[in-house]
C-alpha cells in the first residue's frame, strides 16, 4: 500500500499553494488584460458566473430548504448562467441600460437566499458584477497599462505580506477573520504598492498620482480579502468552492482584485484616475 507523503507543516507551509494561486490569478489577469472586445466582455462574464455561484453556495443556497423548485439542487447554477448572460449583455450594450440590467442576478438571487445573508448576497453580488462592469471599462479606456498595473499592485501586495509577515512575524492584523494576516506584512504590501508607483512615476510610465494611489489601491484589495474571509466563516467553508482543484475557488483568487478594482472606481467617481503607459 503506498502511503501518502504527510502534509507540510511550518510557517512555509501554504507556500506552494500561494505561489499556484499567484500563478493562476497572473495567468487570468494577462489573459483578460490583453483580450479586447468580445473575447474580453466574454472571459468578464464567465468569472461574473463562476463568482456567483460560488456566493449563491455561501449564502443559503446550498441548504435544503431551498432546493425545492423546478431547478432542484441545480438553483444555483441557474443563477450563475443569469448572472453571466446578463453580465455579458450589459457590457455589450452600455450605458444606463448596461448599469439596469445588473439588478436582474440580484432580484433573481435574493428571494433564495437565506435570510440572514440576503444583504450579504446582495453587497457581495453588487460588488462582483461592478468589478467586473469595471475591469472593462478600464481596459477600454485607460488601457491596458492600467489594468496591469491594478493587476501588479494586488500581486506585489499579496507577495510582499507573505515573506515579510513570515519572516518578521508580529501582531495580527485581524486574527479573528485572518489568522495569519500580520500587521508586518499588511505594511510590507503597502510599502510594496508604494514603491511600484514611484518606479512607475520615475521611469515616466505614469504620473505622479500613481505615487498615492498605488497604497490606497494596495490597502483596498487586502480589505477584500479581509471582506471575503469574513464571508467563508461565517458561511463555515475554508474555500469559496473546489473549481481550482487544490487551491480553492474563484472568489479566492479574485478577492483581493474586487477591493482594488472598486476602490480605483471610487477614485475615478471622486478625483481623476492616474495615467499610467
Amino acid at each position: 500500500m503506498v502511503q501518502k507523503a504527510p502534509a507540510p507543516t511550518g510557517k512555509w507551509s501554504d507556500l506552494s499553494r500561494r505561489l499556484a494561486s499567484t500563478a493562476v490569478l497572473l495567468t487570468i489577469g494577462i489573459l483578460l488584460a490583453f483580450a479586447s472586445g468580445v473575447w474580453l466582455r466574454l472571459g468578464v462574464a464567465v468569472i461574473s458566473a463562476l463568482t456567483f455561484w460560488e456566493l449563491a453556495a455561501m449564502t443559503g443556497w446550498r441548504y435544503p430548504r431551498f432546493h425545492a423548485g423546478p431547478f432542484g439542487k441545480s438553483r444555483p447554477v441557474a443563477l450563475a448562467v443569469i448572472a453571466g448572460l446578463t453580465q455579458f449583455a450589459a457590457l455589450m450594450i452600455g450605458g444606463a441600460w448596461g448599469w439596469g440590467l445588473l439588478l436582474l442576478p440580484i432580484l433573481a438571487g435574493l428571494p433564495g437566499a437565506a435570510s440572514r445573508d440576503r444583504w450579504t448576497f446582495v453587497i457581495f453580488g453588487i460588488a462582483i458584477l461592478l468589478v467586473a462592469y469595471g475591469l472593462v471599462g478600464f481596459r477600454e479606456e485607460f488601457g491596458l497599462g492600467f489594468v496591469l498595473w491594478l493587476m501588479g499592485i494586488v500581486i506585489i501586495s499579496d507577495t510582499a505580506g507573505y515573506f515579510f509577515g513570515r519572516i518578521i512575524g508580529g501582531r495580527k492584523f485581524w486574527p479573528s477573520l485572518s489568522p495569519k494576516k500580520t500587521w508586518s506584512g499588511t505594511v510590507a504590501g503597502w510599502i510594496g504598492a508604494l514603491i511600484l508607483g514611484v518606479v512607475l512615476w520615475l521611469a515616466n510610465w505614469g504620473d505622479v498620482a500613481l505615487v498615492w494611489c498605488s497604497p490606497l489601491v494596495c490597502f483596498a484589495g487586502q480589505m477584500g480579502d479581509i471582506a471575503e474571509s469574513w464571508l467563508k466563516r461565517r458561511a463555515g467553508v475554508k474555500d469559496s468552492s473546489n473549481l481550482i482543484p487544490g487551491h480553492g475557488g474563484f472568489m479566492d483568487r479574485f478577492d483581493a482584485v474586487t477591493g482594488a478594482v472598486l476602490a480605483a472606481i471610487l477614485l475615478g467617481l471622486i478625483t481623476s484616475l492616474p495615467a499610467v503607459n
